[in-house]
């Protein structure tokens, strides 16, 4: 998908529905002396609902939608009839999508699951029709409630891609060609920095009909918690991976420096990513001579398991995949 068309952030104005009123209705039918109140209840308002929707990756279908408005609720009847119920508002959004509220700040929820219904700003109640109110005392109330009124408020939507294993690395690290090799994924390569300007999602085949999820993140540079580069904008889609995926090339001047550097921009950024499973991968391995292979064996990071690969001749990639799956079925963080 084109840069232009990945949109993560959208701010949208949401009004539900005003509840219908309650009716005041007496019954009058011809052999009926006195029948009394029986006036039915308002609708309620239609409300604004977020439903998640997996085959949707983006928010760009809701880029020009600025309002959003539910239909209010019909007015009660007699007969005790109530009020036909305001349609709701239907949003489909990608998992991993955020709802905040736009003036606080707060976090309201977020869709993790396809068909995940959400309400996002509830319609007004219906007024209670005069049936409700008779009583010994009060055998002909002559009013009933009118319908609550709909609300309306800012709201802003903040997608964080659902992934099981998110690539983290510097610009040219690998990452887009690693994609590219294990799933059918066709993300824009070329050998220049930030090449990778929005996430890149691919469906990664495994043994028994088996598949995982992996996410390319634009690159990240030194000072991306500070809001340097692309990363800032980007560091929290890494947030919702359940592996963290650190890709090094073996043509760095210094790998464990590297490895160090990345760690320390997520951890500026938020700490709690560095409680989830880490595995790193050197790669182009192609390209280095057998001496410096043997150097670069004897160098790298102590405590991360570490596999060396290359997307060229495939060195190493089955076993990452097998490494991938047992991290992703294990039930406690690997680091």
């Amino acid at each position: 998908m084109a840069s232009s068309n990945f949109i993560d952030y959208v701010k949208i104005n949401a009004r539900s529905g005003n509840g219908g009123a309650g009716s005041m209705h007496f019954r009058r039918e011809k052999h009926v002396e006195k029948g009394g109140p029986d006036g039915g209840d308002g609708g309620r308002g239609g409300h604004v609902i977020l439903k998640g929707n997996a085959q949707l990756w983006t928010l760009l279908h809701l880029k020009y939608t600025k309002h959003v408005k539910a239909f209010d609720g019909k007015g009660g009847e007699g007969g005790r009839r109530t009020g036909a119920i305001g349609k709701d508002i239907i949003l489909e959004v990608p998992l991993g999508t955020i709802a905040k509220n736009a003036e606080t700040g707060e976090q309201l929820f977020e869709i993790t699951e396809d068909g995940q219904e959400m309400i996002l700003l509830r319609g007004g109640r219906g007024g209670m029709g005069n049936d409700h109110f008779k009583s010994a005392t009060n055998q002909t109330p002559q009013y009933a409630q009118p319908g609550e009124p709909g609300k309306e408020e800012w709201f802003i939507l903040e997608l964080k891609v659902l992934a099981d294993v998110g690539l983290v690395g510097f610009p040219n690290a690998g990452k887009s060609t690693l994609l590219s090799v294990v799933s059918a994924a066709k993300p824009e390569i070329a050998d220049y920095p930030f090449t990778t300007l929005v996430p890149n999602l691919g469906v990664v085949p495994y043994r028994d009909y088996k598949s995982f999820v992996m996410a390319d993140i634009p690159g990240i540079i030194e000072g991306a918690s500070q809001g340097k580069g692309l990363g800032l904008r980007f560091l929290r889609h890494i947030e919702r991976n359940s592996i963290l995926l650190f890709i090094v090339p073996a043509t760095s001047e210094d790998i464990q420096a590297e490895y160090q550097t990345l760690v320390q921009e997520l951890r500026l950024y938020n700490p709690q990513l560095l409680d989830k499973s880490r595995l790193l991968a050197i790669s182009k391995m192609d390209v280095i001579t057998d001496e410096e292979r043997v150097t670069l064996q004897e160098n790298l990071p102590n405590g991360i398991p570490t596999l060396l690969i290359s997307a060229i001749t495939q060195e190493g990639i089955e076993q990452l995949k097998d490494k991938i799956w047992e991290m992703i079925n294990s039930p406690f963080p690997v680091q």
